[in-house]
C-alpha cells in the first residue's frame, strides 16, 4: 500500500496550489459510482487513502481495494452506513 496518503495526510503539502478532490471524503462513508466498459456500480464503503492515480478504499469485512481515480463518476455521502440492518 505504498504511496497511499491516509486520512492524517491526505492534504497536499504547502506549495501545491490544489488539494486533493478527494481529500474532504477521506475517513467518511461513502458510495462511489465506478464506471467499469459499460457498466455503473455503486461501492459502499470508505476511502482511507489515496495516491496520484488511486484511491484506497475500504468495503466493509471484505478488504481494501485501490480504484483508478479515472473510473470514479462520482462520490455520494452513505446515510445509511449508521443504520441498523435487522
Amino acid at each position: 500500500m505504498t504511496g497511499h496518503r491516509s486520512a492524517r495526510n491526505s492534504e497536499r503539502p504547502e506549495g501545491d496550489s490544489m488539494p486533493s478532490a478527494y481529500a474532504f471524503w477521506v475517513g467518511q462513508a461513502v458510495i462511489l459510482q465506478v464506471a467499469a466498459d459499460e457498466l455503473c456500480v455503486p461501492l459502499r464503503g470508505v476511502i482511507v487513502g489515496e495516491s496520484e492515480s488511486t484511491l484506497l478504499f475500504h468495503v466493509g469485512e471484505g478488504g481494501d481495494l485501490d480504484i483508478y481515480k479515472h473510473m470514479i463518476l462520482a462520490v455520494e455521502q452513505d446515510n445509511r452506513a449508521g443504520a441498523l440492518v435487522n
